[in-house]
């Protein structure tokens, strides 16, 4: 199958990626992360998340940067939103689009989000029709797709009846995860093609984590398949505080080296991502995990 021209990635970094890290970045420090992205061409950023700052304390700053994002750059933001009250803050906050979540795995699900599949269902819906009569678009994360750190193998008969009761309750598109980063090539053609009878490829994305090395291989898979949605966190940053052993998600720069050099499209700027990618390492005082920002680290050595 030919590859599409362009892809759009979802940068989680701000979000998903600073949630794990043992530093907490202040406000200021957040902002500015958003602004190198924002300057290296990045359109669609997830900025933060408006669950309770009691489970997720490094981002109990949302108001506060989401209040500050850049809105002259024509980016869209997404915020994690549990509830309606999460939701009045995202709408009061500006935010584009509403990103809800559960997870395919039951355990996994009570200890995300202390409830069922069945009772989170309905919230999440009504969520859903909320976002979208104030004018936001929504986003439906589905944890645990291809495989449970408590359960092991997830049915993906789960997986699609989840999918298709979110997409009937009024979210626009399902970003499929492998929260703890255990799926194949060939498991990720599996449940696609599952999927794919029902969903339209654009309304699918792929939210890989990169706990074994698999996440490029991943989404290539995806990308032969239809698939032209990706989730990403530059330098690799990310993981979930409820799936133990889970690593980050696959790195935005190593993502977009690999895209361009099939000459897909991105609009993302390789340098000024990088840039980006040295400043965030400066400010968690440590090196990133994606190839690329290693490669920058040794081009700057060699040149010293």
């Amino acid at each position: 199958m030919r590859w599409p021209d362009r892809v759009t990635l979802w940068e989680v970094g701000p979000r998903d990626g600073l949630q794990n890290e043992a530093v907490t970045l202040c406000a200021e420090q957040k902002i500015a992360f958003i602004q190198d992205l924002v300057a290296a061409g990045v359109k669609h950023i997830e900025a933060s998340s408006f669950v309770s700052p009691q489970w997720i304390p490094r981002l109990a700053d949302a108001d506060e940067v989401c209040a500050a994002l850049p809105r002259d750059a024509g980016v869209t933001y997404a915020a994690l939103v549990p509830n309606l009250r999460g939701l009045e803050r995202a709408i009061a906050a500006r935010i584009d689009v509403a990103a809800v979540f559960m997870s395919a795995s039951e355990t996994h699900n009570q200890r995300n989000i202390n409830k069922s599949i069945e009772q989170t269902l309905p919230l999440l819906t009504e969520v859903a029709k909320q976002a979208r009569a104030s004018g936001m678009r929504v986003r439906g994360y589905i944890s645990t797709v291809f495989g449970c750190p408590y359960e092991g193998a997830v049915d993906v008969s789960t997986v699609r009846r989840i999918a298709l009761t979110l997409l009937a309750g009024g979210v626009d598109e399902i970003a499929l995860g492998d929260t703890i980063g255990v799926a194949s090539p060939r498991q990720t053609e599996a449940v696609l093609e599952v999927l794919l009878r029902d969903v339209p490829a654009d309304r699918l994305a792929l939210h890989m984590h990169d706990t074994r090395g698999a996440a490029l291989a991943n989404i290539l898979t995806g990308l032969e398949m239809g698939i032209t949605r990706f989730d990403s966190s530059l330098g690799g940053l990310g993981g979930c505080p409820y799936a133990p052993g889970a690593a980050g998600n696959v790195a935005t720069d190593d993502l977009v080296h690999l895209l361009h050099g099939c000459q897909v499209h991105t609009g993302i700027d390789e340098v000024l991502l990088g840039e980006a990618g040295q400043h965030l390492s400066r400010e968690l005082g440590k090196p990133l995990n994606s190839r690329m920002s290693q490669v920058l680290a040794t081009e700057k050595g060699a040149c010293s």
